[in-house]
């Protein structure tokens, strides 16, 4: 890659967004093209085509959607499936038009149906029905891979598409009513041990198992896919190991210093029952992971608590 070739990173403020433009600038990336929700609404068709145009980036990387966890995809699917289809197709249709040779799009583990075989292989993609209360994000991110494996054969444009794991880390989303999994349990433990509450209640059985990666690590496995992966399929990304909800809670109670009961709330949804992903295609690459979970977390908590205002 060219580092002095236009890249724009769309979402560049968010989560997965943000991490790939700091690992861009390390690296040594000179032309990095980012605007804000309210500078572009990639939702808006024409002003991302203009926008587009008027850059004509040499590189796409889109880490731009509507996100939230299991209660804000359970309550609004309607707006997981149309904002996200609106922002790949405007951003892919756009990029299409000025033939930007290299894109990525970024989907979710979300993809795979709910019962896959563990760990779950590219290759499983559509052949299961998914987890219904992520249902609509699902499809969306589904639509997003047929479109980059479209294009290419279409048009034969170097365009590429990963799947990250459970993702997280500084700027993440920590609103108690549309935030993932590990984002929430931070700032409930965080507010129990200022509070000094008693309890800490967890959603469901605490028995799901899930996959967590640093958004450090995938903006890292970005540039390395980006410099090394050129093919239709969609490629996993994430550490290979997975644990259960309630040792996550354990842990991240550990982290923020909280010493009270954990508790469960078996009238709340579990999920998937388990989500880890095989990640040996990437691995062959010559990628591997570097944040170990719990000193991921502990940075994450270390963030959160410098951004607690802005965070929530």
């Amino acid at each position: 890659m060219d580092h002095r070739a236009p890249v724009y990173v769309a979402g560049h403020r968010g989560l997965v967004g943000s991490a790939i433009w700091r690992r861009l600038e390390a690296a040594g990336f000179t032309h990095l093209i980012g605007a804000t929700s309210s500078e572009l609404d990639l939702r808006d068709r024409s002003a991302t085509f203009a926008f587009l145009a008027e850059h004509r980036p040499a590189v796409v990387i889109d880490a731009a959607a509507r996100v939230g966890g299991i209660l804000a995809n359970r309550d609004h699917p309607t707006e997981f499936l149309s904002d996200n289809l609106r922002i790949q197709v405007n951003l892919m249709d756009a990029a299409l038009e000025v033939r930007t040779p290299r894109l990525l799009f970024l989907g979710s583990s979300c993809i795979y149906p709910k019962y896959a075989e563990q760990p779950i292989r590219e290759s499983s993609l559509l052949t299961g029905e998914l987890e219904p209360t992520n249902d609509a994000y699902a499809i969306a991110k589904i639509a997003g891979i047929m479109q980059v494996q479209a294009v290419r054969r279409q048009y034969g444009l170097h365009w590429i598409s990963a799947m990250p794991t459970n993702l997280y880390g500084p700027n993440d989303n920590f609103d108690p009513t549309s935030s993932h999994v590990l984002p929430a349990l931070i700032r409930r433990f965080d507010e129990a041990r200022r509070t000094n509450a008693p309890e800490v209640v967890l959603w469901g059985s605490g028995t799901p198992r899930r996959e967590f990666l640093h958004v450090d690590d995938l903006a890292d496995a970005c540039l390395h896919l980006l410099e090394h992966y050129d093919a239709p399929e969609p490629i996993n990304v994430g550490v290979g190991a997975d644990v259960t909800i309630r040792e996550l809670a354990e842990l991240v109670a550990r982290v923020v210093g909280y010493t009270g009961a954990i508790s469960n709330d078996l009238s709340k949804p579990d999920g998937t029952p388990r989500k880890l992903l095989d990640v040996s295609r990437l691995l062959a690459l010559g990628w591997k992971p570097s944040v170990d979970l719990y000193d991921g977390v502990a940075a994450t908590y270390a963030w959160y608590q410098q951004n607690r205002e802005q965070a929530s």
